[in-house]
Order: C-alpha cells, then sequence, then structure tokens
C-alpha cells in the first residue's frame, strides 16, 4: 500500500467550541492523528495481506475508536 496524499489536519477545538490556540497542544494532537493513521493503514494492509476482509478490518478499526471513552474532565 502507498503513502496516501498528506490531508489538511483539523482545527482542534475545546468543549466550548473555541479553537486550541496553544501551537504546541495543536502540534501534537497533529502527531498523534499521523501515528494513529500509520498504524490503522499498517494493520490494514497485514490484514488483506493475510487474506482478510478489508472491509471487516476497517469496521473493526471503526469500533474500537467508537468504543473509546474519554477521561474524567478536570475540573
Amino acid at each position: 500500500m502507498g503513502a496516501q496524499s498528506p490531508k489538511e489536519p483539523p482545527v482542534w477545538r475545546q468543549p466550548d467550541g473555541k479553537p486550541v490556540s496553544c501551537l504546541e497542544k495543536i502540534k501534537v494532537l497533529n502527531q498523534n492523528i499521523q501515528e494513529i493513521e500509520t498504524l490503522c493503514a499498517d494493520a490494514l494492509e497485514d490484514g488483506v495481506l493475510m487474506g482478510c476482509d478489508a472491509t471487516q478490518i476497517k469496521q473493526a478499526l471503526h469500533e474500537l475508536i467508537d468504543g473509546l471513552t474519554p477521561p474524567h474532565a478536570k475540573g
């Protein structure tokens, strides 16, 4: 599988909808998303090379993300 073209990073927002303004936080969030994308692409490629259905692998990844619960918010 080849690398995909770079995507525009999201505008990271606080719970109140305001954009995150700290450049270091934005950098970390963007790096995290990039790493997750690479891991997911690797998992999809591995699964397909092992004869698994790509749609099922993607469904499993979606379920994994959908099942995540956010940590308790700081008060």
